[in-house]
């Protein structure tokens, strides 16, 4: 029997990130909903197998001010109330903690996480992270944990980075989904956010690309098995 995999984006386009492509090669159908061009999202007893929230340019701290994404974090807190396998990914991680009742907001001090940065493990976290590593972050919001979550990893700029609820339930920070392509896109569409207090340049995010996209990717297929298998 063939499994489903929601994949609800915030963007217009498609994108072939890395996450889709793993679960495509894994046997999952994939049912992509985009929410900013006013696809619906389904009910909970359509079949779905897992969900993934992807991130966006929106704002999750304004969540409640926009018809679609207000939509959402209901969808999102029925889901995760339901005990269903989630994935939260940068806007997706946000949105999961303010379903839950924990505040998203800009760092204090107005710096802004773009390109490579280490991503450490917490003592909880290690059988998730076993090890710091580099990860790929675009954002200018950072989530508190939700009360009944354990937070897995932190980070130095933005404290919390990934955490976990009940079972196959997981808020990531960061963005192990980007393909090299995807991070020259997003350079290109989105280059004023290079400028902002915090941002690494065109040339430090392709030089940390060098070192870092094979170890993340490596790290996303083993942790995607292990959410797929509830491990």
């Amino acid at each position: 029997m063939t499994r489903s995999a929601l994949l609800v984006r915030h963007g217009q386009h498609e994108r072939n990130d890395r996450v889709a492509e793993l679960l495509r090669g894994r046997g999952f159908r994939l049912d992509q909903r985009f929410v900013a061009r006013g696809d619906e999202l389904p009910a909970l007893d359509e079949g779905h197998d897992l969900c993934v929230v992807y991130g966006g340019p929106q704002m999750a701290s304004e969540a409640e001010q926009i018809d679609y994404l207000a939509a959402e974090l209901r969808w999102i807190d029925d889901w995760v109330g339901a005990g269903r396998p989630y994935l939260g990914i940068c806007l997706g991680a946000q949105m999961l903690a303010r379903s839950q009742g924990a505040k998203v907001e800009a760092h204090r001090a107005g710096l802004h996480e773009v390109g490579y940065a280490e991503v450490l493990p917490t003592p909880r976290g290690r059988e998730v992270l076993p090890e710091p590593m580099y990860a790929y972050h675009w954002h200018s919001e950072g989530f508190d944990v939700p009360a009944g979550a354990e937070l897995l990893a932190v980070g130095r700029v933005f404290e919390n980075q990934a955490f976990r609820l009940d079972g196959r339930i997981y808020g990531l920070q960061f963005h192990p989904e980007v393909t090299r392509e995807m991070m020259q896109e997003w350079m290109t569409e989105a280059s004023h956010c290079l400028l902002r207090p915090g941002a690494q340049s065109r040339e430090q995010q392709i030089a940390g690309a060098e070192r870092y996209h094979e170890p993340l990717g490596a790290w996303l297929e083993g942790f995607l098995d292990r959410w797929i298998e509830g491990r």
